[in-house]
């Protein structure tokens, strides 16, 4: 039923040419969780699609639950986001039309080289979080409900752990990114769950390996979301829409993200996900 929604608002949209078009026709805001845009994937995509369509896609960057917040307001076309849990609060709760699978990537556990905790090469993040906790070693989380403060809290509470105390630290500049928050782990030498993203995009700006991953747990997952235009007739539906189409495009934004990174990194930063991408590649 939920697939419904995209074919229903395409019609609504052919019944009703005006709606959501008030905006400037050739522009679509995107409201989008940081970790993306700090890869580079969200300019990416944006580049591409305004070479093909000449449609301008611009973001504003913040974490999943403010990127979400801020489009409640209907001043958002479009969000980028990964949190499943609040994305369907918004979905359901009338401001997004439909949760629509564009990729993925994974989380990792970085800590200090010395590994005080001992907890590399271990095979979940469930078995390295008991073992942080019950060492005490520090561990930096963002705090800030987050895409990936929402990820690492279901870490811990697969672990069966409620995370507090000294070594517990909330980073205070959590909500600026991940960037900010593993230069700060690095810093202080501690232990951190982040987007493997970010840290490839760091390289060899932080000295923190990776210690745990390949953990099914750990996966990331990233969807887009078009905000509802009968909720706010200003929202430019038509243009959002065909952002939608061309990023879960086998052909086209599914590409972009398959190869985005390889050459830089020698492996690919985001892997596509749309639901065209798996019929077609059957992955």
């Amino acid at each position: 039923m939920k697939k419904n929604w995209v074919m229903w608002l395409f019609a609504l949209l052919l019944l009703c040419p005006g709606l959501g078009m008030a905006q400037d026709g050739k522009f679509v805001l995107l409201a989008s969780t940081i970790g993306p845009i700090d890869a580079g994937i969200v300019g990416a995509l944006e580049e591409g699609f305004e070479n093909e369509t000449g449609i301008r896609v611009r973001h504003v960057g913040a974490g999943t639950g403010a990127a979400l917040k801020m489009a409640e307001g209907g001043q958002f076309d479009l969000v980028l986001a990964h949190a499943k849990a609040l994305e369907e609060t918004f979905v359901q709760g009338g401001f997004g039309m439909q949760r629509i699978p564009l990729m993925y990537n994974d989380f990792v556990i970085v800590g200090p080289a010395a590994d005080s905790a001992g907890i590399k090469g271990m095979k979940t993040a469930a078995q390295a979080l008991k073992t942080i906790a019950a060492k005490g070693v520090t561990f930096i989380t963002r705090g800030d409900q987050s895409g990936t403060h929402v990820a690492e809290m279901d870490l811990w509470k697969g672990a069966g752990v409620k995370p507090a105390g000294a070594w517990y630290i909330v980073y205070e500049k959590g909500s600026t990114g991940n960037i900010p928050t593993l230069l700060y782990t690095d810093e202080r030498q501690a232990y951190t769950v982040i987007d493997r993203a970010t840290y490839l995009a760091l390289g060899d700006k932080i000295k923190l390996p990776i210690l745990v991953e390949n953990d099914e747990a750990m996966l990331n997952f990233m969807s887009l979301i078009p905000v509802n235009p009968i909720k706010f007739p200003r929202v430019n539906a038509e243009a959002a829409m065909r952002f939608v189409a061309w990023a879960t495009d086998p052909g086209k934004g599914q590409l972009i993200i398959r190869d985005f990174g390889k050459d830089k990194y020698g492996a690919p930063m985001f892997f596509p996900n749309s639901d065209a991408w798996r019929k077609k590649t059957g992955k």
